[in-house]
């Protein structure tokens, strides 16, 4: 029996291959599934770790086993299936870790018109049907179709974000030997860009770096390649390609804080008003530079399945995160990695300016980044940071924020895809972003049992 309190996270089922996900538990997700919602198809995809094609294969043959039609739809990123799902208004899964080690695998689940699937929205009612089994099905099993919609895809985003009037721009894109390699080459192709391609071999053992452009080792190469060729700017992407992170032509990394208010402020150009919606971690300036140009800012939890429900509840035009995920209401409410490139890619192709220079306007705070700590008692550890800090601002609608008036503030917030506590603390400066970030981590000493 496998342990599934461990496997189903708040939005995705994730865990190391074989022991905690094999074919055999996939077959019955996937089988759970399509009874759950009751459908006639769904859409399945995957990443290109090596158990992937495996694990969606036995996925497929589960929905089939309960009489639901599948559209395989093969090697593909996850905003691809997304992709499949809102332009088809079917249910979709995805197989695949994100950013994960190579040891593991997930799969990550979304209703019709890529609706998302998380503990209150599905989850749990699958885990249930895990765990007491499913009801006997004596109908005709379903068929099993492939088809490459890759094309589709790019044509889509290519009519959202018009790269026609770019100046020509050096781009170098380090696809971290995920699904980026396979996409890449068909969204971005255009006679203003020179590409230089790292790492587009797909190749799920990582053999250059992991896929995970939150960890700024994973950007090393990246940002030398950028100064090396003098490119104008540098994309690097998960393992599933729905994230996107981004270095300016001096190497230096742009914060996704950053990019949200840019992306914001483009989008409330089209829709004056609009809800804009970010998570309990992004930069304050996101909120203030919404307001500034005339949106209505929207807080929520971290977290895909939080996002986008809060968007379809404010009929929010973007949405965005510090991790690097990006939500498009024309993209089904749904994260795409890809389109927020586009949506860097006109800005600074109509720009006369760099890339440096075009995102000053949108960086007024210094961020420490993420910082993972690995905790031998994470409750104690936030009782404790609350009760030091007890006679100002706190709140928690994701994990615990502090506000220390005219020093910033900071979030400790227990990660739902791994067992570490995260912290972010941001401030006016540098200095005194480094003394409050400092002053948590002493004051955590006292738990840590892996240091700084």
């Amino acid at each position: 029996m496998h342990d599934l309190s461990t496997l189903i996270k708040a939005y995705d089922i994730r865990g190391t291959v074989p022991d905690q996900l094999d074919d055999d538990l996939a077959f019955q997700v996937g089988a759970a599934f399509a009874h759950h919602l009751g459908a006639t198809l769904l859409a399945v995809g995957h990443d290109m770790r090596v158990s992937s094609p495996s694990l969606a294969a036995a996925f497929s043959a589960g929905v089939a086993s309960r009489g639901a039609d599948v559209l395989a739809i093969g090697f593909v990123s996850t905003d691809l299936l997304y992709f499949a799902s809102g332009s088809q208004n079917i249910p979709g899964a995805m197989i695949t870790a994100s950013h994960n080690p190579p040891a593991y695998n997930g799969i990550k689940l979304c209703r019709p018109g890529a609706a998302p699937v998380g503990q209150d929205t599905g989850l749990r009612e699958i885990r249930a049907l895990l765990e007491t089994g499913l009801p006997e099905y004596d109908g005709v099993p379903g068929r099993i179709r492939s088809e490459d919609l890759l094309p589709s895809y790019a044509g889509y985003l290519r009519r959202l974000v018009d790269l026609d009037g770019s100046r020509p721009l050096k781009i170098v894109i380090d696809a971290g030997n995920g699904m980026a390699g396979r996409i890449v080459p068909v969204v971005l192709e255009h006679p203003a860009f020179d590409l230089v391609q790292l790492y587009f071999e797909l190749d799920g053992t990582f053999p250059h770096h992991v896929a995970n452009p939150m960890d700024p080792a994973n950007l090393e190469d990246l940002r030398i390649a950028v100064r090396l060729h003098g490119a104008d700017l540098g994309l690097a992407f998960d393992g599933d390609a729905d994230r996107c992170f981004f270095v300016d032509e001096e190497g230096d990394r742009v914060s996704p804080s950053a990019v949200v208010s840019l992306i914001a402020t483009r989008e409330l150009a089209r829709r004056p008003g609009a809800a804009i919606v970010y998570n309990a971690i992004t930069s304050k300036a996101v909120p203030e530079q919404v307001t500034e140009h005339g949106g209505r800012p929207i807080r929520t939890r971290v977290g895909h399945s939080f996002v986008k429900q809060v968007m379809a509840d404010n009929n929010a035009v973007f949405g965005g995160e510090h991790s690097g995920h990006y939500y498009f209401q024309d993209f089904w409410n749904a994260d795409s990695g890809m389109l927020a490139a586009l949506h860097v890619i006109e800005a600074l192709g109509q720009s006369a300016q760099p890339l440096s220079a075009l995102m000053r306007e949108f960086s007024r705070y210094v961020a420490s980044g993420e910082i993972n700590l690995t905790l031998e008692d994470v409750p104690a550890a936030l009782t404790l940071v609350e009760n030091h800090y007890r006679d100002v601002a706190a709140d928690h609608l994701d994990g615990l924020t502090i506000t220390l008036p005219g020093r910033g503030w900071f979030n400790l917030r227990p990660s739902n895809t791994e067992p570490l506590l995260r912290l972010n603390v941001e401030a006016a400066d540098h200095a005194t972003m480094a003394q409050v970030r400092d002053e948590v981590l002493d004051l955590l000493g006292q738990h840590v049992s892996t240091g700084r």
